[in-house]
């Protein structure tokens, strides 16, 4: 133990205040969480910013925003509650058939759209009493999204994660060309030819018109027609319908059935790379009996 750092002036519950003001945003709102007066809350926010000499907290409008400052260190301080509250204070044993808060589960457009109604039903069959949020996550949002909602698992496909997750491989997933056999006739396979001659649709989340299929394409001396670009695939499903259109899809999505189209799948002509798909968790909940529960079930259901 460092012997330098005044230990008197630190109380565990600052590091409580603090969360709950990261969590709401709100002096009142993290008061009445704590059930403390929001005089006593604005207090305790003078002491941390005195402590950690940052505002930690800034007022705009009616909402105090954290400082960057809070947030490098709000992962510190929620992995330090968890450690007092998991390891130190003997909770009570996780049993998914008498949980009644909530699962928090982060997808992207591509998961949430294939997955969700499974992981609801074997959710639900184990732990009836819980209420489940499914919350669309993206590789450029899903870092805060993890803090600001409190995520308990992400599944996606997510590169480059920091010290702060860990993760497991689920299953690689490939591309197929969606398209209407109504307009293209039954087609099993498409010529570079004719998929270069027809116009493209993409699912594109952040509404960008070109990928590394067409990065690939011009190192073959070749381009494609990229004639629309849509966030979701729902939208690029709709498009495709009676139109000449092709899209470059997941396969598990073009596999899924239910929908009152005539949209076929045939294999793409050129080499489209196969994309990782991941559960992530925070490594703060890593050893946590609700997350080892929930990222059972989750590798039960998708691997």
């Amino acid at each position: 133990m460092r012997l330098d750092i005044n230990w008197k002036s630190i109380d565990l519950n600052l590091l409580v205040a603090f969360s709950a003001l990261f969590e709401t945003q709100s002096v009142s709102a993290a008061a009445k969480q704590l059930h403390v007066s929001q005089s006593a809350m604005s207090h305790s926010l003078a002491r941390l910013r005195v402590l950690l000499d940052d505002p930690l907290f800034e007022r705009h409008g009616h909402t105090m925003l954290p400082t960057e400052r809070a947030l490098s260190l709000a992962s510190t301080v929620e992995s330090i509650l968890d450690k007092v509250t998991g390891e130190l204070l003997s909770p009570k044993v996780f049993l998914p058939k008498d949980y009644k808060g909530v699962c928090r589960i982060g997808l992207t457009d591509y998961a949430e759209f294939i997955f969700s109604p499974l992981l609801f039903d074997d959710i639900s069959q184990q732990a009836p009493h819980c209420q489940i949020s499914f919350v669309n996550v993206n590789r450029s949002n899903y870092v805060r999204l993890v803090e600001e909602q409190k995520l308990d698992v992400v599944i996606g496909s997510f590169p480059d994660l920091d010290a702060r997750f860990q993760s497991e491989h689920l299953y690689d997933e490939e591309h197929v060309c969606l398209f209407d056999s109504n307009v293209f006739g039954k087609v099993k396979q498409l010529s570079l030819e004719q998929y270069l001659s027809i116009d493209h649709a993409l699912v594109s989340p952040g509404g960008e018109l070109v990928t590394g299929i067409d990065k690939h394409l011009e190192q073959m001396d070749e381009s494609r027609q990229v004639r629309v670009a849509a966030g979701n695939f729902l939208t690029i499903r709709q498009l495709l319908c009676q139109r000449k259109l092709l899209a470059i899809v997941p396969k598990r999505m073009a596999q899924i059935e239910g929908f009152d189209d005539q949209l076929v799948m045939a294999k793409s002509p050129i080499d489209v790379n196969d994309f990782a798909i991941s559960l992530i968790w925070p490594s703060r909940q890593h050893t946590r009996d609700k997350n080892i529960w929930l990222r059972e079930l989750v590798k039960e259901e998708i691997k």
